[in-house]
């Protein structure tokens, strides 16, 4: 009996391109989805960072009978705001009034937000 033993050694050029197109297709798909999480989240932590900021001025307000204070008397080791860290490169304002809005400008370099506390 003669027989043919066919060894089926790696992948045909086929193969490995129908594996690329799918991984292909599976990225195109996802990276807006992380995009648009990733915006989001920075969103919320720019707006988490403005309640703070607000609610130290309140308190700064009541506890020394003003309406106005610069950011420098409310972020500090020994102030209201420990740290204020930056999320996307964000601007936030140098000095709060009371009764206003606070808005933080520049997020990721296009986007802004308004907190109404």
């Amino acid at each position: 009996m003669n027989t043919k033993i066919r060894s089926s050694q790696g992948f045909t050029l086929v193969e490995i391109m129908i594996v690329v197109v799918i991984i292909g297709l599976l990225a195109a798909m996802a990276i807006p989805a992380f995009q648009k999480v990733r915006t989001s989240s920075q969103d919320k932590a720019v707006l988490n960072n403005a309640r703070q900021l607000a609610a130290a001025a309140d308190q700064y307000y009541l506890e020394n009978g003003v309406s106005s204070v610069s950011q420098g008397n409310l972020v500090g080791a020994t102030n209201y705001v420990k740290a204020l860290n930056l999320v996307a490169n964000e601007t936030y304002p140098a000095a709060f009034t009371q009764g206003t809005t606070v808005t933080v400008e520049g997020i990721a370099g296009t986007r802004t937000i308004t907190y109404a506390p």
